[in-house]
């Protein structure tokens, strides 16, 4: 484990987590979670050793040029720490990286080392998967917890997924059994439309994120991205008849099984997120970063880190990992944090493959 030497006394922090691979599906997690390292300017401090958890025959190491310099980027998992400004500061630690390829128990043991070292009062982890919701309608993003009293007081289902899962549910549970508050937030992302980016699955995450937590997360040119998305996504719809005679069965599903959820408390929520970007004055709002460019930093720095992005695993097909937000009439699974139904068909990953490889033969939703 690195040491912690040089980071200052972090104020109410809270862990946020994403990993590439099996549990973000359009990359919306892990772009969430860049997102807000890029918008509050987090310096990275630390970075688990890549020979301990990644086969680097299914993660490859890159190679780039850095001023005619030939340097290499090895796949791992990096954590930084933003202070999020205004009345009431407090600082985010992120974690972001890929989901790692051995040694499941020991990559959360140590990320929970750091937690504990840092304070860090609750994990949120970002996960996003495929599902049959249609492109056209407000992502779902479903909120769950293993904790009872923490889904009570926040309003968060309470998991009950059995099942095959990933670094995702295998970090919850271990944030669980170690004490510490847990939440995942998972995006279900359209199925027919599944290639990367996601932007408007990436907004919700992070919507959903500031309603948690009570920050007001800095934008940027995603909410233009999303709409940008979902046109072009349109477009493509109306060239083929099958596609456009699909997604409007799923509007019609998805409408009439959320006709009860159009209720005041609905409203009254988008109504004081409205009011929040609204006022300038309404809640803590950007802030620089606890590192500042081009100055020395205080935290330790990765020697490794070239910042150029790794490749990324094979993404799971639709009949792989099935919907969040299963509707009426739908096909598809469980939402995360529910059981499956008996009698549910089993499916494979692409070419029959299993979780190691970008499948899952059971139909886990990322838990």
């Amino acid at each position: 484990m690195i040491e912690l030497e040089g980071v200052p006394e972090l104020i109410d922090p809270v862990m946020v987590a994403a990993f590439e691979g099996w549990n973000d599906a359009g990359d919306a997690a892990s772009t969430a979670v860049a997102h807000l390292d890029r918008e509050w300017k987090g310096e990275v401090f630390a970075a688990l050793d890549a020979e301990d958890y990644y086969d680097f025959q299914v993660n490859r190491p890159t190679v780039f040029l850095d001023n005619g310099v030939r340097k290499i980027t090895w796949p791992t998992t990096r954590l930084s720490v933003v202070r999020v400004g205004g009345d009431k500061p407090r600082d985010l630690v992120l974690v972001r990286g890929i989901e790692p390829s051995m040694r499941w128990r020991s990559f959360c043991n140590e990320l929970l080392a750091f937690a504990h070292e840092l304070g860090v009062e609750m994990v949120v982890i970002l996960g996003a998967l495929l599902g049959d919701t249609p492109h056209t309608r407000p992502v779902p993003v479903s909120g769950v917890t293993s904790d009872p009293d923490l889904a009570r007081t926040m309003d968060l289902e309470e998991t009950r997924y059995e099942g095959p899962t990933g670094i995702v549910g295998i970090l919850q549970e271990a944030c669980t059994h170690a004490g510490v508050p847990a939440v995942s937030l998972w995006a279900a992302v359209p199925h027919y439309v599944s290639q990367p980016p996601n932007p408007k699955a990436t907004l919700a995450l992070l919507n959903r994120l500031e309603d948690l937590i009570g920050l007001r997360i800095p934008l940027g040119e995603l909410p233009e991205d999303a709409r940008a998305w979902q046109l072009g996504v349109d477009q493509l719809a109306a060239e083929d008849s099958e596609v456009a005679e699909y997604v409007q069965t799923l509007e019609e599903a998805r409408d009439t099984a959320e006709l009860p959820e159009a209720s005041g408390e609905a409203i009254a929520r988008e109504f004081e997120r409205y009011l929040r970007r609204r006022e300038p004055g309404a809640g803590p709002g950007p802030g620089p970063g606890v590192a500042t460019e081009g100055g020395d930093s205080p935290f330790l720095r990765d020697p490794g880190s070239g910042r150029t992005r790794p490749p990324k695993p094979e993404q799971p097909g639709p009949e792989a990992v099935p919907g969040a937000e299963s509707v009426p009439g739908a096909t598809g699974e469980n939402p995360p944090g529910e059981a499956p139904e008996s009698g549910s068909p089993e499916t494979e990953g692409p070419d029959g493959e299993g979780p190691e490889n970008g499948g899952t033969p059971d139909g886990d939703p990322g838990k």
